[in-house]
């Protein structure tokens, strides 16, 4: 099993990587499909002429908090993730709404009215993903000529309904991208660093460089820091409401300028360390409210655990260098990796344990790394920060990416550096196997009602009346 560390860190623009990312994507997709020839044309003088998408499941019920309608009209107007400018995207969305015509580059343009051909439909979940999107091409007549189902699996990954069958299928069988160290497993991992003599980082960089060289991984590594800390020193200057109707105000600088000015007088505060580590995370997730530039780690509604650590490494060790950020990124990727592939990142599918959770669990292993940890000591960094996870639901108050999920960050980074010191203080001996944590996981999240992963049908959604 192999899944790279790009696809794991993935820059895009919030407030979700499944509700925001993942449905840009989607329209991508079915754009690039439109002029492809692998769909039947029922004669050869037809024509594409109006689109028409319904969301269901999770992204019916949450959609309009996080965004994803818009998300779509950016994504069906050839606008990316990755590349979009967050500044332009209002004038964009405006510009659709008012005349009813979507015109991406290199197509013509086709009628789409937002109001009446984007659907959000809480009565008919698809049956592959809680996430799921159907978007459908006509021609001058009304007549349907290409349709498509898509599923947002998670931190931004988008598959066909074809695909997730193929995906599921093919979960457990030999092949795909060949690598140097293929493990697929916390066990295998460890039995391969034990036979090898490498740390994790140097067989996740292995694995890699089997696919890229070593400069382009080193650039691609240093260009998702920098994109991360960029998010972090924005989050610490704008003040404000964050959007949505709920009237959240940001805190992430006023709690800085407060720890700066404790800073400069010398006064002692023995939770100095927890208190930036919960800034530097809030800050993160703030501009991910706010649809700002962020990066996926795993998940958007993750996305301050891993940063908020890295900051805290440069913060506090004086040993830190740029090679141990790289180390680090590769490490958590190398977690990130295995818990995709034996449970899910997805809130929408296993709760909120598999968002802040898995990124506690990648913090922890790349903070342990970094502190001179062995792979053992790792692993066993990465299961204590995940079983102290296990169970959390998803239960965003208005569907909003903003209340529990911006304090559970800064929580989460606080347990990822708690479980690492806590592992480096021992052995790497431990009772429960990471492996054996992630399927609990798997497990919690199959058995929680759909109230709790990311419905806001349940918990604080219900109990906590919206300003």
């Amino acid at each position: 099993m192999f899944l790279s560390v790009f696809d794991v860190f993935k820059i895009g623009v919030g407030p979700s990587s499944s509700h925001t990312m993942g449905p840009m994507s989607a329209a991508n997709r079915f754009l690039e499909l439109i002029l492809s020839n692998e769909w039947p044309r029922p004669s050869s003088g037809v024509q594409v002429t109006a689109i028409k998408v319904s969301l269901h499941g999770s992204l019916a019920h949450t959609g309009i908090g996080h965004g994803t309608g818009r998300a779509v009209i950016l994504g069906l107007m050839g606008e990316a993730p990755d590349s979009v400018d967050p500044d332009r995207m209002d004038g964009i969305v405006d510009a659709v709404e008012r005349t009813g015509r979507i015109t991406p580059e290199g197509h013509p343009a086709y009628q789409f009215q937002p109001k009446t051909d984007l659907i959000f439909d809480k009565k008919q979940p698809l049956p592959g993903h809680a996430n799921g999107m159907v978007f459908s091409a006509y021609d001058r007549d009304g007549r349907l000529l290409v349709k498509r189902i898509y599923y947002s699996v998670g931190g931004g990954f988008v598959v066909t309904d074809t695909e997730l069958e193929q995906m599921r299928a093919k979960k457990n069988a030999p092949g795909g991208t060949r690598v140097p160290y293929p493990f697929s497993t916390a066990k295998q991992m460890l039995e391969m660093a034990e036979r090898s003599g490498l740390s994790i980082a140097q067989m996740k960089r292995a694995n890699e460089e089997s696919q890229r060289s070593q400069e382009e991984l080193d650039q691609g590594l240093d260009r998702i820091w920098e994109a991360m800390r960029s998010c972090i020193e924005r989050g610490l200057k704008v003040e404000g409401i964050m959007p949505g109707g709920l009237n959240v105000k940001r805190r992430a600088r006023r709690i800085h300028d407060k720890l700066e000015e404790e800073w400069r007088s010398n006064r002692i505060n023995p939770l100095l360390a927890n208190d930036w580590l919960s800034v530097y995370a809030m800050a993160v997730n703030e501009e991910n409210a706010a649809g700002g530039r962020v990066v996926t780690a795993p998940t958007n509604g993750a996305a301050g655990v891993i940063p908020a650590t890295i900051r805290y490494y440069e913060h506090f060790h004086e040993d830190w260098d740029q090679n141990g950020i790289r180390d680090y990124l590769l490490t958590a990727a190398a977690i990130g990796g295995i818990i995709k592939h034996n449970a899910s990142i997805s809130g929408a599918e296993v709760g909120c344990q598999g968002e802040v959770g898995s990124a506690a669990a990648m913090a922890a292993a790349g903070l342990a790394a970094v502190m001179g940890g062995t792979p053992a000591q790792i692993e066993n960094a990465a299961e204590i920060a995940l079983e102290h996870h296990l169970g959390m639901t998803c239960d965003p108050i208005a569907g909003l990416v903003q209340v529990p999920c911006i304090e559970r960050n800064a929580l989460g980074a606080v347990k990822a550096v708690t479980a690492a010191s806590l592992a480096i203080k021992g052995d790497g001996q431990h009772f429960v196997p990471l492996d054996a944590c992630i399927e609990t996981m798997r497990q919690t999240g199959h058995d929680m009602s759909e109230k709790y992963k990311e419905t806001s049908t349940g918990g604080l959604a219900v109990n906590v009346v919206e300003c």
